[in-house]
């Protein structure tokens, strides 16, 4: 005789038939089923099964492919794509600004993944123009990595791979916000490049980093993604910290040259800071590890206040 469901019993049950749709989900992916997503320019990129080659054209798209389960589908990146140790043995096609058209044919690619604001608009049209599926990425906020994930790996049919990183990278960033949500405002210059000297505008995910430590971008009003601005600008701008990149993973020697300049309250107080080009200026899961460092640093800045 068969007892009474208890609420035990029917929430093992719906766990059960969740698993089974899952499961049934991803055999109908695995059989050849159509996927589609739609990009960041809201195009919708359909494929009539999921890509077994693609070719990333920007060393952030290439690590993002390999956090969604996608690794093994790349047959062909650019210049710098050295994340995760994989990605160093992939075929170049060029650099993200330079890319060679014959080598990204010669792969005979299913998908191509782009990147809005680092490839030629040109070189992006013509790919489109000569019939390859193009998915075209520009994540502007933080939240939108976790997005791109599940997104390139719809289209690559990785979704389980690609669903338990998107999750875990939006757990992390819930922990980053309830940890410096309400933190006093720290004025904060965000410096890419000496010569020229470069900086990040309002819509850069840098930017809204920054916000989510409690900052202010003190050039957070600029248009531009990254803008050229003066000395005399970031002088009178006056901000409580100055946050450096630079290229590789030593600190800038750079950076020390603010200190020219005393009066900025940055100098006065030693908050010249460094946050690895590779955690903070790729959209990838690892920026959350370039941000926790970036708000370590400007709660440095607020203990330093007198």
């Amino acid at each position: 005789m068969i007892g009474k469901a208890t609420p035990r019993s029917r929430w093992l049950c719906r766990i059960v038939l969740r698993g089974l749709a899952l499961f049934a989900g991803a055999a109908a992916t695995a059989a050849g089923a159509e996927v589609s997503v739609r990009d960041d320019l809201g195009q919708t990129v359909r494929l009539a099964q999921p890509a077994q080659r693609i070719v990333s054209l920007a060393p952030h798209l290439t690590e993002t492919l390999f956090a969604a389960g996608a690794g093994e589908r790349i047959v062909g990146t650019v210049d710098y794509s050295n994340y995760p140790e994989a990605a160093k043995k992939i075929a170049r096609v060029g650099s993200y600004a330079r890319l060679d058209l014959e080598a990204v044919a010669a792969l005979k690619p299913d998908l191509v993944v782009g990147w809005q604001s680092g490839n030629a608009t040109a070189n992006l049209d013509k790919l489109h123009g000569l019939g390859y599926t193009l998915y075209v990425s520009q994540p502007n906020r933080i939240e939108d990595v976790a997005s791109e994930i599940e997104r390139l790996g719809t289209l690559a049919g990785t979704q389980g791979v690609a669903s338990v990183t998107a999750q875990r990278f939006r757990q992390r960033l819930v922990a980053l916000r309830t940890q410096y949500s309400g933190k006093a405002s720290v004025r904060t210059f965000y410096q890419i490049w000496k010569q020229p000297l470069m900086t990040v505008g309002r819509s850069q995910i840098i930017s809204d980093a920054i916000h989510l430590c409690g900052g202010e971008n003190v050039f957070g009003t600029l248009e531009a993604m990254a803008a050229s601005v003066t000395v005399e600008a970031v002088i009178a701008s006056n901000p409580e910290a100055i946050v450096a990149s630079g290229m590789g993973e030593a600190r800038p020697e750079w950076l020390d040259d603010w200190k020219k300049w005393p009066r900025i309250t940055a100098v006065q107080r030693d908050n010249l800071f460094f946050v690895p080009p590779d955690l903070i200026q790729r959209h990838t899961p690892r920026l959350l590890e370039g941000a926790g460092q970036l708000c370590r640093h400007l709660e440095q800045a607020r203990q330093r206040r007198r």
